[in-house]
């Protein structure tokens, strides 16, 4: 058992990204956040599934080439080998919560 704190965390980018709260042994568990325009390049994984839940405002987000705007509340699962990009495209923050399982160091394949 242990408990973690989001304040004593960064996201990757400084204001944007991926902010983890726990990588391993199972899953991980991250914050992301996006201000308007930012995105997260197109990628998909091996192994991991990941699921996107929307804390606030909108996130675009292409599965396979498909679009799909998602708005608080809202949850996306994605399966492990489906490509996916993430963005911003409204003029307030975007905030989600991602889980990503089964724990892979190593599972992110970008594409172009």
């Amino acid at each position: 058992m242990f408990i973690v704190d989001e304040k004593d965390s960064e996201y990757r980018f400084g204001d944007n990204g991926p902010k983890y709260l726990m990588k391993g042994p199972r899953m991980n568990f991250a914050i992301v956040q996006f201000t308007p325009g930012k995105d997260f390049p197109a990628h998909y994984h091996n192994v991991m599934e990941e699921n996107f839940y929307i804390l606030e405002g909108t996130a675009e987000i292409t599965v396979d080439g498909k679009v799909y705007n998602l708005t608080p509340g809202q949850m996306i699962h994605i399966e492990p080998k489906e490509v996916h990009y993430v963005r911003n495209t409204s003029d307030k923050v975007m905030r989600m919560v991602s889980t990503l399982a089964p724990y892979q160091e190593v599972d992110k394949v970008d594409v172009e």
